[in-house]
């Protein structure tokens, strides 16, 4: 019999991008494994977890990939742009600077991704006060409409809109490729195998993997 890792219908690539510092792998891990790291240190090239659920009637695996927003290493990060279906643009609340840099990742985004990956606009730290807050809702919101991109305000720290979050993108890209393309083949996205830790419950399998200077 078939492990549920194995039995998944689709596979979606989905990257994490924005400045370093802004919960990018705190976004990753409260997604995958529901914890939060206070400690989390700045990630090194690339890593990334996967998570299997149900999307109207189809088991779904995401790979989720925290991509390093420190300059020195987007040269190892760019080619792991291709082959993603999806993106999650990042920015803080608190620091306005982070979100001033979305304009340059979203044109490196589309420099090396397929024109059609679907974005969503991500203003993390919704948890911090008001009185912290750099980037007004209003404003950020009218960005990502004015850009085509879906948009979110989450708190990883809190778990505020996390799930949503993922679970909206998620399903805006299942609906749009299965409304271009039909049912897309295991084959044509990167699959990876691992057992399916003992405590997973059925439909919400994760597993963890790094890449760091690997050629993929």
């Amino acid at each position: 019999m078939k492990s549920q890792e194995e039995d998944y219908n689709l596979v979606f690539k989905v990257v994490e991008i924005g400045e370093s510092g802004v919960g990018k792998t705190n976004l990753l891990s409260r997604f995958t494994r529901n914890e939060f790291n206070h400690d989390s240190r700045t990630t090194i090239g690339v890593e990334f977890s996967t998570r299997t659920l149900m999307l109207d009637g189809h088991l779904v695996k995401a790979q989720i990939w925290d991509t390093a927003g420190l300059e020195r290493y987007r040269a190892i990060t760019s080619a792991y742009y291709r082959g993603a279906v999806g993106a999650l643009l990042v920015y803080d609340i608190t620091k306005h600077q982070s979100y001033e840099s979305v304009d340059r990742w979203l044109k490196e985004l589309y420099d090396h991704a397929d024109a059609s990956i679907v974005v969503m606009l991500v203003g993390n730290k919704c948890d911090l006060t008001e009185e912290a807050r750099e980037v007004p809702t209003d404003e950020a919101k009218m960005y990502a409409d004015t850009n085509g991109l879906l948009f979110m305000e989450t708190s990883a720290l809190d778990s505020t809109n996390v799930e949503l979050a993922f679970e909206t993108i998620l399903r805006d890209i299942h609906k749009k490729i299965l409304k271009s393309k039909g049912v897309v083949p295991k084959e044509s996205t990167v699959v990876l195998s691992s057992d399916v830790p003992a405590n997973q419950s059925q439909g919400q399998a994760t597993e963890t993997k790094r890449a760091c200077c690997q050629n993929i």
